[in-house]
């Protein structure tokens, strides 16, 4: 029963302060879920892609089979986390998938350096073609991940504030997840993904 009116006298206090904020806090939090839904649905499209980047690369780099079994196991293993609306409340969930991601991402780039090894492979239209597939989606990716991250700090923000931080303790709403990166910029930077133009040579042991 004390808990009871101490709870109302809370939310009491907080309408008496300038609105509870509820309806703010759910438009946010609905901003919050679509966000993250556009960064899953892009994560998937990448996704998608690999299977035939994977299948076009070994039709001309049957050797490099390490590094595609590495792209493959890394897709696999981030395709495997469920990324439900709910996974934002369990940092650890959220820690797993950022990883599993991350861990795609790092794959593929090792791929990329392969890749220069095959100029034939590089000019293959099939092959091309999802070179212009995956650079849009990685552009999708890191804009997707911006939005996120900017609704993310506003919900969190606004469920902190008094007397906005009364109503959200009442009804349960906790700060939701978000992305963390060494480096800020590199969101706001999409990963270079360009089959079409070789690395510069590395210099001969002989050369000046």
């Amino acid at each position: 029963m004390t808990k009871r009116w101490l709870t109302w006298l809370l939310l009491t206090l907080g309408l008496g302060m300038g609105g509870c904020g509820y309806n703010t806090i759910q438009t946010e939090d609905e901003q919050v879920k679509a966000a993250w839904s556009e960064v899953v649905n892009q994560y998937q499209r990448r996704a998608d892609l690999i299977p035939n980047l994977v299948n076009t690369v070994k039709g001309y780099a049957q050797q490099e089979q390490e590094v595609l079994t590495r792209v493959t196991e890394a897709r696999s293993r981030a395709t495997s986390i469920q990324a439900t609306p709910e996974l934002l409340n369990d940092p650890q969930a959220f820690a797993r998938f950022q990883q599993a991601q991350g861990e795609v991402t790092s794959a593929l780039s090792r791929l990329l350096v392969v890749v220069e090894n095959y100029p034939q492979l590089k000019s293959d239209q099939n092959f091309r073609d999802l070179q212009a597939q995956l650079e849009g989606t990685e552009n999708r990716i890191s804009v997707a991940r911006k939005r996120y991250i900017d609704t993310v700090q506003q919900y969190n923000t606004t469920i902190r504030q008094f007397p906005v931080n009364l109503t959200a303790m009442v009804f349960s709403y906790k700060p939701r997840e978000n992305f963390t990166v060494e480096n800020e910029a590199a969101i706001a930077r999409p990963p270079t993904v360009d089959f079409g133009t070789a690395a510069p040579a590395a210099p001969s042991a002989g050369s000046e």
